[in-house]
């Protein structure tokens, strides 16, 4: 049986992830990429489509959130890059795994080692009749790892996400907050280079939810996993540096924040959205843009020396 790393080899590989990152390592193929992404499922002999050629390049080290209405394929596609689901048709690939082309042997060793998954659900995420510790090494138990240093890297671990006097106490004895915090531990307690996340705070209330997220903040700042977080939470959202919106199965926008040091010397936070545009040229114009100014049907474009100009068809 392997021992499991302990806090500060998990802190060593972060560092060696983020010099992979500063020289270049991902620039090409990026740390999670879909290319046309499609996954169809057939209920009642009707064909649905969840995601119809969707695109979406996420940085190794980058903590993304992903958001969209019910039904726009948002968890759809985190069931797929977690390996709970498989797509249709398209390119998806995560840490250098090809999702379509994995055998169900394969899939298995890949969600226990590459990737880890926390549910909206608290009551999903830890076993019962487990401490919090023991929920923690539970992972570990499960990949052959066993002793002393196990339990060392699960103490630590909750330590890391605020709920290390949680260690002996059951599910039944936490908070919501709580609990979720522990799940995070659980999450990442195999050391899995991508963590995704759906809805992690939606059973929360506004305080609970910061302190969650505030636990995947550290964990992407001191482990230096890749976080990918499905929410509905605008506040939430807004509290990371990439925010990519899906509409109707396909990446819509994206909104991006930079820190800038302003002239009195204070830090300002710039925000700027984008429309994504595919391959085909393709792109979705946000929905308070098209009511404002009326748009339907068709829209007029003009093309001048440094920009396109989009205005109403019917102006």
């Amino acid at each position: 049986m392997t021992a499991p790393p302990d806090l500060a080899t998990l802190q060593q590989q972060a560092r060696e992830r983020a010099a992979a990152r500063a020289g270049g390592a991902d620039r090409l193929s990026g740390h999670i990429v879909c290319d046309g992404l499609v996954r169809i499922f057939k209920t009642e002999g009707v064909e649905v489509v969840a995601l119809q050629g969707l695109d979406l390049t996420v940085e190794r080290g980058e903590l993304l959130a992903i958001v969209g209405a019910s039904g726009s394929g948002k968890s759809t596609l985190l069931n797929i890059l977690s390996g709970l689901d498989t797509p249709t048709a398209g390119l998806a690939k995560v840490a250098g795994h090809d999702l379509l082309a994995m055998s169900a042997r394969r899939r298995l060793r890949y969600r226990r080692r590459t990737v880890g998954f926390i549910w909206q659900q608290t009551s999903r995420n830890l076993l019962p009749y487990l401490t919090g510790l023991e929920n923690v090494e539970l992972p570990m138990r499960l990949s052959g790892s066993g002793g002393r240093r196990r339990r060392a890297t699960a103490s630590q671990l909750l330590d890391i996400v605020g709920v290390g006097y949680c260690a002996n106490r059951r599910p039944h004895q936490l908070s919501g907050g709580e609990q979720q915090r522990v799940a995070v531990a659980v999450a990442v307690a195999n050391n899995p280079e991508v963590l995704f996340a759906d809805e992690p705070t939606g059973e929360l209330d506004e305080a609970t939810a910061v302190e969650v997220f505030g636990a995947l903040r550290t964990i992407n700042a001191e482990l230096g996993v890749t976080i990918v977080v499905v929410t509905h939470d605008q506040a939430v959202a807004g509290q990371v540096r990439r925010t990519v919106a899906i509409r109707d199965g396909r990446t819509a926008a994206e909104v991006r924040r930079t820190a800038r040091t302003a002239a009195d010397g204070s830090t300002e936070l710039i925000t700027e959205e984008y429309a994504v545009l595919d391959r085909a040229g393709r792109m979705q114009l946000p929905g308070p843009y098209v009511e404002s100014l009326a748009m339907r049907d068709r829209v007029k474009l003009t093309l001048e020396v440094d920009r396109v100009e989009v205005r109403p068809g019917h102006a």
